[in-house]
């Protein structure tokens, strides 16, 4: 595979300024550099839960967890700041308070710099990076007031990051896709904190590089790390591996393995990595392929690599080889664990094979293994999925019955089969019990209950869940706010649906793919006459460094056309071309026709000139531009004319010919 070196240019614009290049929030260009990816959590590298499953709720224990993990001690951080200056001991309890404090001055000036950095500076907080830790935990995903807390509070006088603020601050501008800034936060490790810079910060940026299908600059940091004095070893090769397999580049990842046997020496890790990523894509000729040459390596398949092909088995339907595959461990002495068991039951769940799964949970505690919390949470999915809801009650008592305490996800299945019928007081019931048995609700609890609540049209409830959200220390993410503008447009509620809106924009949480928001939001605008509400939202977007592609700005401009706003439509237009953004060839023929029927040759002939220019800039002629753009126009036209139609013949199927007037005599 071919391995990208640093350019020139990426290196000259890390050594920028790097505070300098925060405050502009356009920070680099995204082509340069790197996100920060999720904790490495995979096969035998770690001990957390991690698991492949078969449905989309992924319910599995970890089938690639192994003792493996004990090979090798990955290293602790453990930094103090270098210089104690006004840090006063905190208990935890003050730190919590504190970072409450703060994240309402942030929610409330994050949209006003220098109000925002005067009522930090009063709030008489002490700096430290206990403090600033719980700060970006408690900003979430909103990634905008994360870094204004850590920006200003770098200027703080006797203030350093320490090790976890600094991975920390990598997750949030690597969630905020400024991949750039990534690059220059790296390089003020080294120049100011060299110490803290290890393998463990490289093994995170290709994290991310890999969950974002950036393959070539995923591979470009094995590169990278000895300019920094880190030198790859074979288990940050291994992270790499793992990391391109779980986000389905396991064909990239082969070939590396391939063109890197010489510079790292195989071990297992590495071939269970491959074979969790075939078996994931449900190729298991090539995950069989891996297991030969596993053992040509001298390496005998352990609990790890059973579970990774049994779930490849379960996931292609293949059952009576799953049964078969778990009859050879026992053969071999390889005995199944309760994560064995339970991707069984997953399997048989999904295809509604309830009774073969309760065979299976039986037959898993006579052969002694205790069934856990993901076994039981598996099983009550399954009578949620098929509308079994008493049955699923039955096993949550059973459980709490033999010691085995739920969890959210087992709690929120439950939930979800609710959300199905519509049973929003029995939402809040489960909910109630869930506290009174000290677990917590999290985001998707929060989520699924102001998602009915909306829906039923009850829309003080989604705001009271809304602010006991909060109240929790919980930061709405992405998902809850599309839920209640979503919820606030379906009621009719537009100003609501505008406030919660903005605020996600302010947040740092909106987003290229998340333009079909934005689309839902601005058509009943317009349609309700509310033009100025409308430009106020795209000012907001505008004004928040939003990144607009040529989507984002069709959206806008097909919304004031399609609402009669044609002359707005193409002021907005003009601003897009004066951006450097040429418009699709079917918004420029719809604009020109809605010209010309307002008899506004002046502002068509504007709009020609301008694409006729870029068309040139871009080596494709006008005529074939405009041509193009005539014939998608008439394509979208046609089809959805033939849509109407096909719904107009669907519902006199349904409901059979009109009737017309009775005849005399028929009542």
């Amino acid at each position: 595979m071919q391995r990208l070196s640093a350019s020139s240019s990426k290196t000259h614009l890390c050594n920028q300024n790097y505070k300098l290049i925060l405050s502009s929030f356009s920070l680099i260009d995204n082509h340069n550099l790197i996100p920060n990816p999720p904790a490495y959590q995979s096969h035998h590298f770690s001990s957390k839960p991690q698991h492949f499953s078969t449905s989309s709720q992924n319910l599995t224990k970890d089938s690639t967890f192994s003792s493996h993990d004990n090979n090798r001690e990955t290293p602790r951080f453990s930094f103090l700041e270098n210089k104690p200056n006004f840090q006063k001991p905190h208990n935890s309890d003050s730190y919590t308070a504190d970072a409450e404090k703060v994240y309402n001055i942030l929610r409330k000036f994050h949209t006003r710099v220098p109000k925002l950095e005067l009522a930090l500076n009063e709030s008489n907080v002490v700096v430290c990076s206990t403090l600033v830790e719980k700060v970006l935990r408690r900003c979430g995903d909103a990634g905008n007031l994360g870094y204004r807390f850590f920006s200003w509070a770098s200027k703080q006088p006797g203030y350093t990051p320490s090790y976890e603020v600094y991975k920390s601050m990598i997750k949030v501008l690597g969630k905020m896709k400024q991949f750039g800034a990534v690059w220059a936060l790296i390089d003020e490790m080294r120049r100011d904190n060299p110490h803290l810079l290890t393998s463990d910060a490289f093994i995170v940026l290709m994290r991310r590089f890999a969950s974002s299908r950036m393959v070539a600059k995923a591979v470009q940091v094995l590169d990278e790390m000895p300019k920094y004095g880190c030198e790859p070893d074979e288990y940050v090769f291994g992270c790499l591996l793992d990391a391109l397999c779980k986000n389905g580049n396991v064909k990239e990842a082969a070939s590396l393995f391939e063109d890197m046997r010489v510079r790292f020496k195989p071990d297992i890790r590495h071939f269970t990595s491959l074979l969790y990523g075939w078996c994931k894509l449900g190729k298991l000729m090539e995950a069989k392929f891996v297991l030969v040459q596993m053992r040509e390596a001298g390496f005998e398949p352990d609990l790890v690599v059973y579970n990774n092909l049994l779930s490849g088995y379960a996931m292609a339907g293949k059952m009576q080889d799953a049964f078969d595959l778990i009859s050879e461990m026992k053969r071999k002495g390889c005995e199944p664990n309760a994560n064995s068991y339970t991707i069984l039951i997953q399997a048989l769940c999904g295809k509604e094979r309830m009774d073969e799964a309760m065979l299976v949970f039986v037959e898993m505690k006579k052969c002694g293994c205790n069934a856990d919390v993901v076994t039981y949470t598996t099983l009550i999915s399954g009578f949620c999925k098929w509308g079994k809801i008493e049955k699923s009650y039955e096993l949550l008592d059973s459980m709490l019955k033999e010691g085995c305490q739920p969890n959210q996800m087992t709690y929120l299945h439950i939930l979800l089969a609710h959300e199905k019928k519509e049973e929003l007081e029995e939402c809040f019931e489960l909910v109630k019990e869930m506290k009174k048995i000290g677990i917590a609700p999290d985001l998707s609890t929060y989520n699924t209950l102001i998602r009915l609540a909306c829906k039923l049209g009850e829309i003080d409830e989604s705001v009271r869940a809304w602010n006991e959200m909060e109240a929790n220390g919980l930061s709405p993410g992405l998902d809850s706010f599309t839920i209640m503008i979503h919820g606030f447009i379906s009621q009719n509620c537009l100003v609501e649906a505008c406030g919660y809106f903005k605020e996600m924009v302010g947040r740092g949480l909106f987003s290229s793919p998340h333009y079909g928001t934005l689309k839902e939001l601005l058509n009943p605008l317009l349609r309700a006459q509310k033009i100025e509400m409308a430009k106020d939202i795209w000012s907001c977007i505008l004004g928040k460094g939003c990144d607009l592609n040529v989507p984002a700005w069709t959206i806008w401009i097909h919304a004031l056309f399609v609402n009669g706003n044609v002359k707005e439509a193409c002021s907005y237009c003009l601003d897009m071309m004066d951006t450097g953004v040429m418009p699709q060839p079917d918004t420029f023929a719809k604009l020109i026709r809605g010209l010309n029927k307002l008899y506004n040759r002046e502002i068509a002939a504007e709009i020609t000139q301008k694409v006729r220019k870029m068309a040139e800039d871009r080596g494709m002629t006008f005529k074939m531009y405009k041509r193009r753009g005539e014939r998608d126009l008439k394509e979208k036209l046609k089809a959805k004319t033939d849509g109407d139609g096909r719904k107009r013949r669907a519902r006199k199927r349904q409901w059979g010919p009109r009737q017309g007037r009775p005849q005399a005599g028929v009542l």
